[in-house]
């Protein structure tokens, strides 16, 4: 690996080189970050999405590949994937698993020596016709000037939120616990103001990771920062209470999680599961340099974190996406670094870099990247997984240029320290 392009961080003495090698691709269907595992000695990955979409079509694709490599198990044809059992969508007037969802990220219990109990943080995308609005509780979503969404005019946006799944047999199987994070229906942003062809609000793309007693989930957040109104609606205003935000729940709460995740509210995670919480301010673009709101479209901000513990430089990674207009387009990709390892002691949370570009594709869009372990035998044994990673790792991503979709790695990332 001599030939490699050399990136500072902004944290002293530490870069990272991004080496070309041969392209891999992945040949089933993804549509959000890549949550791995170990299961035993098989390394499991979960891609894919399940539920009921009326806009872009039900899915029936989330499923798991499993291989005694990381290289064996992204390699595996899309025949050799196995679809778990997972719980039924209901009817839009009943109560339990609404909406589509994707598995971002994994959490695999600790106290079981098996690795068999494994928690899944899901990003679920609502409609108004699946999320029935109530008006006696502010529950659900109302379909007053809902915007247009991904497929243009004809169509309409989808809101997220996160959930946790429940595992007993390292994912063969799967039990809905409920949501940990929504934003209410009087946040969302409407027409006429609306004009990203995307999301109206929500909370979505969550990557999850373990830090003392907590689950910290980071997540992108796309909500105005209070009750949204046409006539009082503030550009500024709106552009200050979204990005990447993060929220914890307690680990000995993950088995009756609903509602019970904490937001940070600039001082500490005091704000309610569906509250009103403040992003992480070193991570939103400000305006003198393009950034700015999500409904508006041409406004600049980051998305899609991945977060990962790296034991070589000893700091959290986060990688992100970046979206430059309508219709989630965006041809970057970003790292950010937090050195501070216990994220519960005071505002460590938020204490990330300034993001810095990793790649740069000109007239592509470019989703979920995510670092995995490579194959090396010190990674094989310390079976590595997106959430803990070493000197060397693989940059995976989704790639879209015209008709053409693939989920792709080209470089292996190093990290190391300046000595």
């Amino acid at each position: 690996m001599s030939h490699h392009r050399e990136i500072e961080t902004g944290v002293e003495n530490i870069v990272v080189r991004l080496h070309q090698t041969e392209r891999q691709l992945f040949g089933s269907f993804i549509d959000c970050n890549m949550s791995t595992a170990w299961v035993g000695d098989r390394f499991r990955i979960f891609p894919g999405k399940y539920g009921e979409d009326p806009v872009w079509g039900d899915g029936n694709e989330l499923k798991f590949g499993e291989g005694s490599t990381v290289s064996e198990t992204f390699a595996l044809p899309p025949e050799a994937f196995v679809r778990p059992d997972l719980p039924k969508v209901v009817k839009p007037e009943e109560e339990g698993l609404h909406g589509a969802v994707w598995f971002e990220s994994i959490y695999q219990s600790p106290h079981d020596a098996s690795g068999r109990t494994l928690y899944s943080l899901y990003h679920n995308e609502n409609y108004p016709s699946t999320l029935l609005y109530k008006p006696e509780t502010g529950e659900g979503m109302s379909d007053d000037n809902w915007p247009p969404g991904l497929l243009g005019d004809s169509s309409i946006q989808a809101a997220p939120r996160i959930g946790i799944m429940k595992s007993l047999d390292g994912g063969d199987s799967w039990k809905n616990l409920g949501i940990i994070l929504e934003d209410r229906n009087d946040r969302m942003i409407r027409l006429p103001i609306n004009k990203n062809y995307c999301f109206p609000g929500g909370v979505g793309d969550p990557s999850a990771i373990a830090n003392g007693e907590y689950l910290y989930v980071f997540f992108g957040e796309y909500a105005y920062p209070g009750p949204f109104s046409p006539e009082t609606w503030s550009s500024a205003e709106e552009a200050s209470g979204q990005c990447v935000s993060v929220g914890r729940i307690a680990i000995a709460d993950l088995d009756n999680p609903e509602k019970k995740a904490k937001r940070w509210d600039g001082k500490g995670f005091n704000a309610d599961w569906n509250g009103i919480g403040q992003p992480i301010r070193s991570l939103q673009i400000a305006a003198e340099d393009g950034g700015g709101g999500v409904s508006q479209g041409d406004e600049l901000y980051y998305w899609g974190p991945s977060v990962s513990w790296n034991d070589e430089i000893q700091c959290w990674v986060m990688m992100l996406g970046r979206v430059d207009g309508p219709f989630w387009v965006g041809g970057k990709l970003y790292m950010s670094i937090n050195p501070n390892r216990d994220l519960g002691v005071a505002d460590n949370s938020q204490k990330w870099s300034t993001p810095v570009e990793i790649v740069d594709r000109p007239g592509h869009t470019l989703w979920y990247p995510s670092l995995q372990p490579d194959d090396s035998e010190e990674s094989l044994a310390k079976k590595r997984t997106c959430l803990n990673l070493g000197k060397f790792s693989k940059l995976w991503f989704k790639d879209m240029a015209g008709d053409q979709h693939l989920y792709l790695s080209d470089y292996i990332v190093e990290f190391a320290r300046r000595t």
